[in-house]
């Protein structure tokens, strides 16, 4: 059922029936009634890509802006070069100046696939922290920031007291003063009202709301100056929080993550959360939804819903022609029959796994080219998988280690395969 409160809101109404709101300071419903608002995300510039843990809170940002807000897009060149603990076991690795220039600006193209940097009257902006963190001296800071903050309120907060037990090092336990920081100079230099992120910053963002109120002042019973909202968390399948530490993270990069593994992912995705990540992770409407999941709930076996999310977001991230390519990708590689067409195996070839082949790995036997090729890290995973019957070349069971290669077909293609869903292909070297 739609939230009663967010009914005077366009961003809010949107953002509640699509399950985005985790947390909300006091006052956010009765400000965005009055009309758009200004608010910032901050992005961790450590790597040269976001990943899709990060995407939430891309669409929160992206809805704000189709609702005639304004966003700012805060990439943390300076906080970069400190660590955010939150959510975090180990301290981060430092970066210098010329990473963070690098991974700004590809942070920077992923972003304007969601949301519009173009002229316009609340076009998003991005904005680098280092501009007025890198301007404090440390006694200007202390004098200016670091005085509105008690150590016991800094320690109450979850994200330090997570990581006192293993070992916090100053530097990190100073990062929610820098974000205040962040947050105090934008309100006041560019009218930015409100800060997001995901639930996992709440403590860092409510220490931003105390900066402000305490620099600015609030009189008993007066509507607050600043706000605050977070969104879930995206969880991967094991519930740890998505990032680009984990194992297994998938990036918006296609040097890091290739499309057809992102489309992948999407497409695998469980059939319990497949339905809330359409609706957090798209810009379908309620209705659009409602008849994707009325089509799963009848036919899960057509995975509907999964197509159409690995479809819309692959579209999103990779642009519309390479989600039509994974879309026939994946028909081909898992349609259950053989592929003999060399048009369709070179596509699968540009998508899959492969190794190039020449005339000395055809004189092989099928389990040495497998091993050499490194299809199976050993001579002993090769032999296991031979055993049990699961391992093909080019559809033709391969029953014994000593079994010859097969002619490539139309003399360029080798198509490996084992269990359900394993398959590469090779290609003769030119």
């Amino acid at each position: 059922m739609p939230d009663r409160v967010a009914q005077g809101s366009p961003l809010l109404a949107e953002l509640s029936w699509r399950g985005l709101i985790a947390e909300r300071s006091t006052g956010v419903e009765a400000r965005l009634a009055r009309g758009p608002i200004s608010a910032y995300i901050g992005f961790d510039p450590s790597a040269r890509s976001l990943h899709v843990g990060q995407l939430l809170q891309v669409f929160m940002l992206t809805h704000l802006q189709r609702a005639g807000g304004t966003p700012f897009v805060i990439v943390g060149g300076g906080t970069g070069m400190i660590g955010d603990p939150s959510g975090k076991s180990s301290e981060r690795n430092l970066l210098d100046d010329e990473q963070i220039r690098a991974n700004t600006a590809a942070i920077r193209a992923q972003l304007e696939r969601f949301m519009d940097f173009s002229a316009g009257s609340n076009q998003a902006q991005m904005v680098d922290n280092r501009e007025w963190l890198g301007r404090y001296g440390l006694i200007e800071f202390l004098r200016d920031i670091g005085k509105h903050f008690s150590v016991p309120y800094m320690l109450a907060k979850e994200s330090v007291q997570q990581r006192l037990a293993a070992g916090m090092s100053f530097t990190e336990f100073s990062y929610m003063t820098l974000q205040a920081a962040d947050f105090l100079h934008l309100f006041r230099e560019r009218g930015v009202e409100m800060q997001m992120g995901g639930a996992d910053q709440w403590g860092n963002i409510t220490a931003g709301l105390e900066l402000i109120r305490r620099v600015v002042g609030r009189a008993e019973g007066e509507e607050p100056p600043a706000f605050a909202m977070c969104s879930p968390l995206l969880l991967t399948r094991d519930g740890v929080k998505m990032g680009k530490s984990e194992k297994g993270a998938v990036f918006l990069d296609a040097a890091l993550t290739s499309p057809y593994d992102f489309y992948q992912y999407w497409l695998n995705d469980d059939d319990a959360l497949v339905v809330q990540h359409l609706k957090w992770l798209t810009l379908m409407s309620a209705d659009e939804i409602a008849t994707i999941a009325d089509s799963q709930s009848t036919s899960p076996e057509t995975r509907s819903a999964q197509k159409a999310l690995a479809f819309d977001l692959t579209a999103r991230v990779h642009g519309r022609e390479e989600a039509d390519r994974q879309v026939r990708v994946a028909e081909a590689a898992f349609s259950g029959g053989p592929i003999t067409d060399p048009a369709v195996l070179g596509l699968l070839y540009g998508s899959l796994d492969h190794y190039d082949f020449g005339d000395v790995d055809l004189g092989m036997n099928a389990s040495a080219y497998a091993v050499s090729s490194n299809y199976f890290p050993s001579n002993s995973e090769a032999r296991r998988q031979i055993a049990q019957g699961g391992f093909s070349i080019n559809y033709l069971p391969i029953r014994s280690p000593h079994d010859p290669m097969p002619e490539p077909i139309d003399g360029q293609y080798l198509v490996l395969r084992s269990g359900k869903k394993r398959m590469r292909i090779d290609r003769r070297r030119a």
